[in-house]
């Protein structure tokens, strides 16, 4: 899924699955921080009944959170490009002053 039509999404669970040393330098505001080797563990943090949009930095790990999401019966995406298409389609940051590490 690409950057702007997840932007244009009601009601999807954007979850970033960066470090925390990457989603505090900048991250898709309202979106939910599980890093990915986490993931498993925090799996029940998640809706079952809402889409959910899987981002990181370039959208390598992020596609492997959809696999693993996909696999659990969830409906999950990835986010195309990460958050570099994100930030390159001028869409906000949290912070707004905020950068892609």
């Amino acid at each position: 899924m690409d950057a702007r039509t997840a932007a244009n999404l009601d009601d999807a669970t954007m979850l970033d699955v960066r470090e925390p040393k990457e989603w505090d330098a900048g991250h898709i505001p309202g979106a939910l921080h599980i890093p990915l080797g986490e993931l498993g563990a925090r799996a029940d943090e998640l809706p079952r009944d809402a889409k959910i949009v899987c981002v990181c930095r370039s959208g390598a790990r992020s596609q492997k959170a959809t696999d693993a999401l996909r696999a659990a019966g969830h409906n999950a995406e990835n986010l195309e490009g990460g958050m570099k298409a994100w930030h390159g389609a001028g869409l906000p940051l949290e912070p707004s002053d905020g950068r892609i590490a």
